[in-house]
């Protein structure tokens, strides 16, 4: 009997398609940790980060998913007792409340409704409240599809409390979007391999301003793993304080080599061309957004579902009927929505044939749709 010829389109915002050139970089004997070959390999990543992250700030490694960066932000920089807020405006958002409150702090949990990005006025108004060791934000909700203006809310903390850390969440909007750590004054800035970086999941990296260095020296909160100290003896060697992965290691160097070869701005673009794409089909099909226009993420987009069609009967129908893998909602948006990913290596060609998908599976369901005209507003994008 034969056997269909399946592809199988990843359409998520993490992890994401994976080029050919990274996947050949990570075929790759293992070699030493702790000797020359490696040791030269990490430095580059390290400083081709700083290039990613915008900044002359220390970069380290760490052989863990976004939320382990997460973590080490919190648990390198804060006490027990220690006032924080969080700017919550989605389930990352309330991934970083979770974790300030497993180590104690006292969090100012501030949530802002789904499919809006946090309000300057109204961290304004919460800082003028009193004092604050930390404001915890993210770049790109990657649940709700939104980009917060991370710009402005780094001025307004710097305006009205200049010494209180900046701590961002960077995992799903670095490189897709624009962030200026050092111009903007940030202080930890989180991101993850499997993202915009194009790398298989399992590498965080993290920066550490002077302030945050300083917030280091009284952190009493636990820590062995995570200690920003152990990582600062072996950087400069080129080393991890653990054992790293070294595949996904060769892999970033090469996913960075092609950032780099690509440009900044050129890797902006793509990202905002991507999100505009999406975003004009789904209009034009008739579809409900979760994030306005101004705030859309060039990440991922959050999409409402024809009326009477559930979002989880989507993901199951994309999948079993065409192949594609697109993201749930999560928290309350479970069932509510489902997210196409666009980051990473994604083009124009992979949108449209997922949107295509779509069109025909909300046809087959007999959902009210603008049938053919998702795809041909993409297509007149191009």
């Amino acid at each position: 009997m034969s056997r269909k010829l399946i592809k199988y389109n990843l359409m998520i915002p993490g992890p994401t398609p994976i080029p050919t050139r990274i996947l050949a970089a990570m075929n790759h004997d293992m070699i030493g940790h702790r000797g020359p070959l490696f040791s030269a390999v990490m430095k580059e990543v390290m400083e081709d980060l700083k290039w990613a992250y915008e900044t002359k700030n220390d970069i380290f490694i760490y052989p863990s998913s976004g939320t382990g960066g997460m973590e080490v932000a919190v648990v390198n920089t804060l006490s027990p007792g220690d006032k924080v807020i969080v700017l919550n405006i989605g389930n990352f958002g309330s991934r970083f409340a979770k974790i300030c409150k497993a180590y104690e702090a006292d969090v100012n949990d501030v949530k802002f409704e789904r499919g809006r990005p946090a309000d300057p006025k109204v961290l304004e108004a919460e800082l003028k409240k009193g004092p604050v060791k930390a404001v915890l934000l993210q770049q790109n909700e990657t649940s709700t599809g939104v980009l917060n203006d991370v710009e402005t809310l780094a001025r307004t903390v710097r305006k009205l409390q200049p010494d209180a850390l900046i701590i961002v969440d960077a995992v799903s909007g670095m490189m897709a979007a624009p962030l200026k750590t050092d111009e903007w004054d940030l202080d930890v800035v989180v991101s993850g391999s499997q993202k915009a970086f194009m790398v298989p999941p399992g590498v965080a990296a993290v920066s550490i301003s002077a302030r945050a260095w300083k917030a280091y020296e009284t952190s009493k909160c636990p820590k062995h793993y995570w200690d920003f100290g152990l990582m600062k003896e072996q950087a400069p060697k080129g080393h991890t304080y653990t054992t790293p992965p070294e595949s996904l290691i060769f892999g970033m160097a090469e996913g960075l080599k092609m950032l780099k070869e690509e440009g900044r701005e050129n890797v902006h673009a793509r990202h905002k061309a991507n999100r505009d794409i999406v975003r004009a089909a789904c209009k034009a099909l008739g579809l409900k957004l979760l994030a306005d226009d101004a705030h859309a993420s060039p990440a991922v987009t959050a999409i409402f579902p024809p009326e009477g069609v559930d979002g989880e009967e989507v993901r199951k129908l994309m999948r079993d009927d065409f192949n594609v893998e697109v993201a749930p909602g999560q928290s309350e948006l479970k069932g509510k929505i489902f997210r196409i990913g666009h980051l990473g290596y994604v083009d124009s060609l992979d949108l449209i044939g997922a949107l295509a998908a779509i069109e025909v599976l909300f046809k087959r369901l007999g959902a009210k749709i603008n049938f053919g005209n998702g795809v041909r507003a993409a297509m007149e994008l191009l």
